[in-house]
């Protein structure tokens, strides 16, 4: 029954019901799996170089590299690994709700950039925080704070960094927090679904068992051209900016 379930979950992936492309399809990767100019900026706490975290996370990323259908998949670099804490602006996303308010549409990214810059300079340090896996997913690894309080301040951050990016997301509230290994550059047959939903747990428990807390560095402000890279600009646990 269990893994009926996972085969039902992993169906949000497969070309069961679907007429186009999976999402970012032609912007942000090609259909060969190359990842393309998408330039924008981001708050993000990187995997920490040289960790348990960033060496069970290869392991994971590995095995599911090595499954008879990770050709439906371009996978992102290890360098790049990071949770994302909240989304800035982003080229292929100019309109409300996505861009900061009273900042033209026609904008450059790189501008943006910079106001983000000297208003986070002064933006008040919401406090530590850890982090637990929740599931592997053929994306990656969901997450979530280690303990309750661990969960209200990652919140915290992204409720108060509405203010000075200037908007906030549709999907602030439902946000789901997550490590992307990969994205799907093709729908998955239905035969590859069983595969994936005994891969993916057997993945989850090494996770869990490797690093049941994460290993994450500190908030930064960064910028990026694509998602092979995340220049870190600022930080925001500092106490001498």
């Amino acid at each position: 029954m269990q893994t009926d379930t996972a085969i039902a979950t992993l169906r949000a992936y497969s070309a069961s019901g679907k007429s186009g492309p999976p999402r970012h399809f032609g912007t942000r990767f090609d259909g060969e799996g190359n990842f393309l100019n998408e330039p924008g900026n981001t708050i993000v706490s990187h995997v920490t170089q040289g960790s348990a975290t960033q060496a069970a996370l290869v392991e994971v990323r590995t095995r599911l590299m090595e499954l008879p259908f990770a050709h439906h998949f371009s996978f992102t670099p290890v360098s790049s690994l990071h949770m994302t804490l909240a989304q800035g602006v982003i080229e292929f996303r100019r309109k409300d709700k996505f861009w900061p308010d009273g900042v033209d549409h026609d904008a450059d990214i790189g501008g943006i950039t910079d106001l983000y810059c000297d208003r986070l300079k002064t933006f008040p340090d919401i406090g530590a925080f850890r982090t637990r896996a929740v599931a592997v997913t053929p994306l990656g690894v969901t997450l979530a704070g280690a303990t309750g309080q661990d969960e209200s301040t990652l919140r915290c951050w992204r409720d108060e960094l509405c203010e000075p990016l200037g908007f906030r997301h549709p999907d602030h509230d439902q946000y789901v927090f997550h490590i992307t290994l990969a994205y799907l550059i093709d729908w998955l047959p239905e035969e590859a679904l069983p595969v994936y939903a005994g891969a993916l747990a057997d993945c989850t428990a090494l996770l869990l068992a490797r690093a049941p807390t994460l290993e994450l560095d500190d908030p930064y402000l960064c910028s990026f051209e694509d998602m092979n890279h995340f220049e870190p600009l600022l930080n925001l646990r500092r106490t001498d900016r």
